[in-house]
């Protein structure tokens, strides 16, 4: 599962990192865990969303500990996956399962046998007449990342997403000229996380080919920073954790890792957002680290130390 395999390359390339390292950013992680088990953001209580970011930089940065994992089972134990939207599912479903297979609970095991069944119709409801996904259900317009999501949600059930040849064409249809693809259909300007996301479907899909690899090969060309990372489109002249992960990935998927220099990445990275007391912020003019971005710190260092693929 697209998930798992990314966060086992991302896992192998941190263990070359500095112990010492690896346990700052795991413990401010930790310190992020509310009484309820589940993980806040900024402010506020603990939310899925939230969570699922900490159970996955805890995963690749070493594993659950014991009394986190159950801890996190109980938090998501009081909340019924059936009753969530797309995102929030996601997170509830791959945080389940790592759970489990970190030697917690089955957290699905008193699940209706039609639970698949039941998600796939709520999920459907999203579904809209350009062949993808919207936010909401109201939504007319799909999302190239919603539709991301909703992939990655079915992966996780064991089932396809339905109507392939559609969610193809779909995609097709987000590609601009700059190469890159665009969240919804009205936009003209690429962006470095819907690009990542199509090409991580299309790769899913088998329906990547060599000319779209180019085509965002060069796009990619053209979000690099002279700080070192990834920008989020042409017109923000600065880079962040998010963009530098996704486009990172994408370049690494398409055995183009001359893109950047990793050294550059990994001075930009260690001098703009990881903080010495722990956890990774968003960008340079950002003022605090939170458990998202703190995943996609570690996800650039394991995927600029992984082994090459």
């Amino acid at each position: 599962m697209y998930l798992f395999r990314l966060a086992d390359r991302v896992s192998r390339g941190l263990r070359e990192i500095s112990p010492d390292r690896l346990a700052r950013h795991r413990e401010f992680l930790v310190r992020q865990q509310t009484e309820t088990g589940g993980f806040r953001g900024r402010e506020g209580d603990a939310d899925l969303y939230y969570t699922g970011f900490a159970v996955r930089a805890l995963a690749v940065s070493g594993g659950l500990e014991t009394d986190c994992r159950d801890r996190i089972a109980l938090y998501l134990g009081a909340i019924d996956p059936l009753s969530l939207g797309v995102i929030d599912l996601l997170s509830w479903l791959y945080s389940a399962l790592v759970v489990q297979a970190s030697g917690g609970p089955d957290l699905l095991q008193h699940s209706p046998a039609d639970f698949a069944d039941q998600v796939t119709v709520s999920v459907e409801k999203f579904r809209t007449a350009d062949g993808g996904y919207a936010k909401s259900t109201d939504g007319a317009l799909g999302s190239t990342y919603q539709s991301f999501l909703v992939a990655l949600t079915y992966e996780l059930m064991g089932r396809k997403i339905p109507r392939r040849n559609a969610m193809v064409q779909f995609l097709y249809d987000r590609q601009r000229n700059d190469g890159g693809f665009v969240e919804i259909a009205p936009m003209k300007r690429s962006g470095t996380n819907p690009t990542a996301a199509a090409v991580a479907l299309l790769n899913q899909l088998n329906a990547m080919d060599d000319d779209i690899a180019d085509d965002v090969t060069g796009f990619l060309t053209d979000v690099v920073s002279a700080e070192g990372g990834y920008q989020a489109n042409t017109r923000i002249p600065f880079a962040d954790g998010l963009s530098t992960f996704t486009g990172l990935l994408t370049a690494q998927d398409l055995k183009r890792r001359d893109l950047i220099p990793p050294d550059r990445i990994l001075h930009w990275l260690s001098t703009s957002l990881e903080l010495p007391a722990g956890g990774f912020r968003g960008a340079s003019w950002d003022q605090q680290a939170d458990v998202e971005y703190t995943f996609y710190g570690l996800g650039i260092l394991g995927l600029l130390y992984a082994p090459s693929e």
